[in-house]
């Protein structure tokens, strides 16, 4: 920063434009607001949103959607507070590298995002209320131009309401040794696109539909081949840079630092337990040139049912393509679900 820099510093917000003390858009139900709109070449450098809302799930309810160059199809769609790591809709303070929410609820993003020739950023509600005040600003850069190299940012929302199980023995699983997974064809997927660029990280928020450790999966990603993971780690926690069930039943605490984290642990191995993990890859974004998919078991070998919310985050040389439908709000919101297994349907913690 001590040397000449060549952009010019802008910013978008919520303003009252006629000059008073309202600088807040109110979005009614289904409405949707543009927060940002920018010809380019540009980059977007920090976002930084706080809402006042009544619907308890608004984290959920409002969906936050960015287009790049002219892109009829968002290369961001996620729920707000999934896209902050506030993947189980409510509020948790934390700061990490990328994305922190601090005290007052505010919501920072410091992930790069640029643009050549124009950028838009929009939040609709999908709530059955209106939201009285949301609150924004946006800092980006106009600049001469970006290199040729230059990627766009992505993220893409997914979950499954319950991951489906391979068994319904949900403890350490003493069938371990029986239980293969060489492929990773049934994990969790996290991501899957198709380009060049490399992966950022990601999200995720789990909710227990039973008892005992809902870890121990192991992530696998699939780089430019389809058929077998590339990179395959040795257990959920260990890629959440964690260990050993983050601290047990009786132990397990919080715990945020800049590339990796799970800053939010409550009721840990219990039904109804909920875990806030995301990890980074800042140090060495995981580069592909066709394909990307990364995936990860929910629990040893997929014989867990828990629910899983997750947001991934990642760079590609083109806007992405079509993303996986956004399910609806009633099915984003987290509650405790049936499990269905080999054998059938079961009840939460059965």
């Amino acid at each position: 920063y001590t040397r000449a820099l060549s952009y010019r510093s802008l910013k978008q917000s919520s303003y009252n434009r006629t000059g008073g003390n309202a600088d807040r858009w109110q979005i009614e139900p289904g409405a949707t607001q543009e927060v940002f709109q920018a010809s380019g070449p540009g980059i977007i450098s920090h976002i930084w949103f706080t809402i006042a809302a009544p619907g308890l799930h608004h984290l959920k309810e409002i969906v936050l959607r960015m287009y790049w160059d002219g892109s009829s199809q968002p290369s961001v769609e996620a729920p707000v507070g999934d896209f902050f790591g506030l993947n189980l809709s409510e509020y948790v303070i934390y700061e990490s590298e990328y994305l922190a929410c601090s005290p007052g609820k505010s919501l920072n993003c410091y992930f790069s995002m640029p643009y050549r020739r124009s950028a838009r950023i929009t939040a609709t509600n999908e709530g059955k209320q209106a939201v009285g005040a949301f609150y924004s600003n946006i800092d980006y850069m106009s600049v001469p131009a970006l290199p040729d190299d230059s990627l766009y940012f992505h993220a893409q929302y997914r979950q499954a309401t319950p991951c489906v199980p391979t068994t319904n023995d949900w403890r350490v699983n003493p069938d371990a040794n029986r239980l293969l997974n060489p492929d990773g064809q049934k994990n969790y997927v996290f991501v899957e696109t198709r380009g060049r660029g490399h992966l950022m990280g990601v999200t995720l928020g789990v909710l227990q539909n039973q008892e005992f450790w809902m870890g121990e999966g192991d992530d696998m990603i699939f780089v430019d081949d389809e058929k077998m993971p590339a990179i395959i780690g040795t257990g959920s926690e260990d890629y959440f840079l964690g260990s050993w069930n983050f601290g047990g039943r009786d132990g397990a605490r919080g715990f945020a630092h800049h590339q990796y984290g799970a800053q939010f642990i409550s009721l840990p191995e219990r039904t109804g337990g909920r875990y806030l993990c995301y990890r980074w890859h800042g140090d060495n974004p995981v580069t592909f040139t066709r394909y990307l998919k990364h995936t990860m078991e929910h629990g040893h070998a997929n014989h867990r049912a828990d629910n899983w919310f997750s947001v991934g985050y990642w760079y590609q040389s083109e806007p992405a393509k079509d993303f996986p439908r956004l399910p609806p709000v009633e099915a984003r919101t987290p509650q405790l679900m049936a499990v269905p297994g080999p054998g059938g349907a079961r009840t939460p913690g059965a």
